[in-house]
C-alpha cells in the first residue's frame, strides 16, 4: 500500500531552505519570507538535523552551500517549480505579465514602444514595475525583469543579453553652439558634467583625453540617467547614456553627440527570469518581442 512520502522533510523547512539558497544570507531570506532571522536559522538547523548532514558552511559574514547542499538546492527548486506550474494551471492568468525594469529603461526605452507592444499583443495585460533593485521574482509576482550589469544576477536565474553597453555623450545643440566643440579640452572644461548613478565620467574623460587630465569644476549629480538626460535636453550640460535611450532625441534634434566616439563598457542590459522547466507562453511572447525591438 502507498504510504505517502515518509522520507519527505517538513515542507516549510524546504521553503526556507530554497529562499536561503538564493540569498546565501539568513537575514535577507527572513525579509523575503516575512519571518525573523532566528526562525530561518532554526528551520535550517532542523532540516540539517532531519537529513543528518550539513547543507551550508557558516562563513564569518555569509553562507556557502556544501556540495550536498548545492545538489539538494537544485532538486528542491525544480520540485517547487513543478508545484508552482501545477498551481498556475489550476488558476491560470495567461494574459497577465509583470515586467520589472529600471526607471531609466522604463521612461527612455519602454514607454515609447508600448503603443507598438499593445498593437502586437492586445490581449496581454502588461504590468511594468520601475525599480532599481533586482526584485524577488516568486515573492513579488514578477515574471520577467530587465537589469543592467554582468551575469550571473543570482542563483536560479537565467540572463539573456538585450544589448551591450556603449557610452555616448549627448548635449543640447543650443548649448553646443554657445560653448563650442567639447572635443577640445579647453572647451570641454566650460561644460557642466551631468552625472548619474553609473559614475562613468572619470573613465569617459580618460578615454576621450588620454594624454591630459581635466580638472572639471562644474558638476550636477542625479541618481538616474533619465534625470541627467532631461537636464541635458534643457541645456544644463553633457550627459552620458546608452545610445538606445536617446534614439528619439537624436532623431528630433533635441540632443546631439558631444563627441564623435563612444566608449565600450564591459556590461549590458539583460532580460532576467527564474529558471523554469517550462516557460509560460506569455513570458515567451514578451521576451521575443523585447529582443526583436533591439536595432
Amino acid at each position: 500500500m502507498n504510504q505517502g512520502f515518509p522520507s519527505l522533510p517538513p515542507l516549510n523547512g524546504l521553503k526556507v531552505f530554497e529562499a536561503v539558497t538564493r540569498h546565501l544570507n539568513f537575514r535577507l531570506a527572513a525579509e523575503e519570507l516575512g519571518v525573523t532571522q532566528g526562525a530561518v536559522a532554526q528551520q535550517i538547523r532542523g532540516l540539517e538535523s532531519s537529513l543528518g548532514l550539513k547543507l551550508f558552511e557558516r562563513l564569518p559574514r555569509s553562507l556557502a552551500l556544501t556540495g550536498a547542499g548545492a545538489g539538494y538546492a537544485t532538486s528542491v527548486r525544480q520540485a517547487f517549480e513543478l508545484i508552482d506550474e501545477a498551481t498556475r494551471a489550476l488558476r491560470p492568468e495567461p494574459n497577465h505579465l509583470t515586467l520589472s525594469v529600471t526607471p531609466t529603461f522604463a521612461s527612455r526605452w519602454m514607454l515609447p514602444r508600448l503603443p507598438a507592444f499593445t498593437q502586437t499583443w492586445p490581449d496581454i495585460d502588461l504590468r511594468v514595475l520601475a525599480s532599481e533593485r533586482l526584485v524577488q521574482f516568486h515573492h513579488e509576482g514578477v515574471d520577467l525583469a530587465v537589469r543592467y550589469g554582468r551575469p550571473p544576477f543570482g542563483a536560479g536565474l537565467d540572463a539573456t543579453l538585450l544589448f551591450s553597453q556603449s557610452v555616448l555623450a549627448v548635449v543640447s545643440p543650443l548649448l553646443l553652439a554657445e560653448l563650442g566643440n567639447p572635443q577640445k579640452a579647453e572647451n570641454c572644461l566650460r561644460y557642466a558634467l551631468l552625472h548619474d548613478g553609473h559614475h562613468l565620467w572619470p573613465a569617459f574623460l580618460s578615454f576621450m583625453f588620454p594624454s591630459a587630465t581635466l580638472h572639471h569644476q562644474h558638476h550636477l549629480r542625479f541618481n538616474q540617467t533619465a534625470l541627467a538626460l532631461e537636464a541635458a535636453i534643457n541645456g544644463q550640460g553633457i550627459a552620458l547614456t546608452s545610445p538606445h535611450f536617446v534614439q528619439n532625441d537624436l532623431a528630433s534634434g533635441r540632443l546631439v553627440p558631444a563627441f564623435a566616439l563612444q566608449m565600450a563598457v564591459d556590461a549590458g542590459w539583460y532580460l532576467v527570469s527564474p529558471q523554469r522547466l517550462k516557460e509560460q507562453a506569455t513570458v515567451l511572447a514578451v521576451r521575443e518581442w523585447l529582443i526583436a525591438q533591439i536595432k
